[in-house]
């Protein structure tokens, strides 16, 4: 049928939506193409098993240098991070983005995809050179992370890439309404359609709870700080209802233990810290637990925005939710009644009793855990939303380039 170019920054173990992007597309009759930055020598070897037989060609480009070289290119990038500071912005601040780019460049596509902040840039660059590009916004890049992690990025060149893929491209795509509306606002163009971070129905939505107590579980790929756990955590130990609390990521400069000391010893002999699965391992890992903890916070716009994977993933699993009030997450919730709760980390005593109603039942935590999973089911499951995307490219190849 058609050449169609996916382009993310992101490893597909890491990033699955362009993931699912491809092999839906693929399934679809498309000549795909997944482009991809490589980011480690552990993950080149574990996106090389993750994508095996699927439809689509995945190509990671950009290497891991070793020695002289890969010291050189960690010295570029914090020389482009102090210069985007000083007020002289580049989008190498972000990253490596001179190979991505020439393949980009060099591989022929009847349509392009973008992911990501450097692959926005690349779009663009396509755009300007007639090709036909679509782009997705999982995340609001230039209204994205702590206030501490935004120096140093080059946050208007964000704003003016973003302005021009929603101006300009053949479509775009977002992962809320409340994302969508605010996109549109803020640019002046139509709003990208929704689709959203949903996944296929797990056939095994429940293997249980290994034991008792009941489990609150929460996942990323970084266990960090600026996440919601802290506040989390001041309400966990008003709680008078027994519980344990797993959590799963690669803790950061020392944030676990960070975390682990605030706690009452009684509470931190409670908690499990899980490393990093592959992706094919984590649903069967998720459906263990009985709630699973959404904890964005709304402060952050994008993280108020957007819907994350994870609310997602604990739905499909048959988890309850407890979540903060987002406005993503309110989105889903209202979509799902009765599959959770929403929390206010503020009120760490309102907290810890909402969580207390939720496991002191046994009755009450099951019935949420079954609207959980019918909310997957008949809304938040890859099965509704790859119709929809295999119409959207179709719609958008049938129109002429710009």
């Amino acid at each position: 049928m058609s050449r169609i170019l996916i382009i993310s920054s992101g490893s597909p173990c890491r990033n699955p939506r362009p993931l699912k992007e491809a092999e839906t597309l693929g399934r679809a009759g498309h000549e795909v193409t997944l482009l991809t930055a490589s980011e480690s020598p552990a993950l080149d070897a574990e996106e090389k098993q993750l994508v095996a037989g699927l439809p689509f060609r995945h190509e990671s480009v950009g290497g891991n240098p070793a020695g002289p070289a890969r010291f050189f290119r960690r010295v570029r990038q914090r020389l482009a991070v102090q210069a985007t500071i000083a007020g002289f912005p580049t989008l190498h601040a972000l990253g490596p983005v001179g190979r991505l780019r020439r393949r980009a460049l060099e591989l022929p596509a009847d349509l392009t995809i973008v992911h990501n902040e450097i692959p926005f840039w690349i779009g663009c660059e396509l755009l300007r050179r007639g090709r036909k590009v679509a782009a997705d916004f999982e995340d609001w890049h230039s209204e994205d992370l702590l206030p501490a992690d935004r120096r140093g990025r080059p946050l208007e060149m964000l704003r003016g890439l973003e302005n021009q893929l929603l101006h300009h491209a053949a479509y775009t795509t977002t992962t809320s309404a409340a994302l969508s509306s605010a996109l549109a606002a803020r640019s002046g163009a139509r709003p990208p359609l929704v689709l959203t971070n949903s996944f296929p129905l797990q056939p095994d939505h429940r293997s249980g709870p290994p034991g008792s107590p009941p489990a609150f579980f929460w996942f990323s790929q970084t266990l960090g700080r600026g996440r919601g756990l802290e506040e989390f955590c001041v309400a966990w130990v008003l709680t008078r209802q027994p519980s344990r609390l797993v959590l799963l990521g690669q803790p950061s400069l020392g944030f676990d233990r960070e975390l682990l000391a605030r706690l009452p010893a009684g509470f931190a002999a409670r908690v499990t810290l899980q490393p990093l699965v592959p992706p094919s391992a984590l649903p069967a890992l998720i459906g263990r637990h009985d709630v699973g903890l959404a904890l964005e916070q709304s402060w952050i716009v994008n993280r108020d925005l957007t819907i994350t994977n994870k609310i997602l993933q604990y739905l499909n699993a048959g988890l309850a939710v407890a979540a903060t009030p987002t406005a993503g997450q309110r989105e889903v919730l209202a979509r799902a009644p009765g599959a959770g709760r929403l929390i206010d980390l503020a009120d760490p005593a309102g907290t810890a009793a909402a969580l207390d109603e939720m496991i002191g039942d046994p009755a009450r935590l099951a019935a949420m855990q079954l609207h959980a999973r019918a909310a997957a089911e008949s809304v938040y499951c890859w099965e509704k939303e790859a119709p929809r995307l295999v119409a959207l490219v179709a719609a958008a190849l049938a129109t002429a380039a710009p």
